[in-house]
């Protein structure tokens, strides 16, 4: 009598075809659904013109001002800061502005003249003037912009994609502590917000 056995085949760890189907399909679902998220999201940045103004923090509008050092960032790419102010030792302060053109066009930051390219007043691509966003006039103090057409000559040529530029300003306010507002509105071929920064000449 024959005692030996034949051991039974040991079963493969297979997976089964359902669950490799299905973990196929899982992750098609999430590609499409990421896909169309991103989709909704440029079409919401096209619809408003790419002009908003994206922040984390101060919005950079006329009643949130951002503060010294920050930066505003636009939904297309256009990034511009706004340095803290240094204090000179013959009482005049110093500070920058930063175009940083991440979009992919060439723009124009001080528009079409040197003339109306800076005021001390607004209504202008660059702005620096006494008091709070909101203030319509500076009460019991004043400011006097010192190298206005330095600034403006380096607002006027154009900035190409990619490329980045820093504008000197320099001004001498009547007393220490003043508050200055400056506004930058950009260029644009469509519509872009105007970005407020709110310093204190300490």
């Amino acid at each position: 009598m024959d005692t030996d056995r034949t051991p039974a085949d040991t079963p493969t760890p297979d997976t089964p075809r359902w669950l490799k189907g299905c973990a196929i399909a899982a992750l098609c679902l999430l590609g499409l659904v990421g896909l169309g998220a991103w989709a909704i999201a440029e079409l919401e940045k096209g619809l408003d013109g790419y002009g908003q103004l994206e922040q984390s923090g101060p919005s950079g509008s006329v009643a949130d001002p951002l503060g010294p050092g920050a930066t505003a960032r636009y939904e297309d790419g256009l990034k511009i800061t706004v340095s803290r102010p240094r204090a000179e030792p013959d009482g005049t302060y110093s500070l920058t502005v930063t175009y940083d053109n991440d979009t992919d066009e060439e723009l124009r930051p001080g528009g079409d003249s040197a003339a109306s390219a800076v005021s001390s007043y607004g209504d202008a691509p660059l702005a620096v003037r006494a008091g709070g966003s909101l203030d319509d006039s500076a009460s019991g103090y004043s400011l006097n912009w010192l190298n206005s057409d330095e600034s403006a000559a380096a607002l006027m040529p154009p900035l190409g994609a990619d490329r980045k530029r820093t504008v000197p300003v320099r001004v001498r306010p009547s007393t220490k502590g003043v508050p200055v507002t400056v506004e930058v509105e950009p260029p644009t071929a469509g519509f872009r917000e105007t970005a407020y920064f709110r310093l204190t000449l300490d």
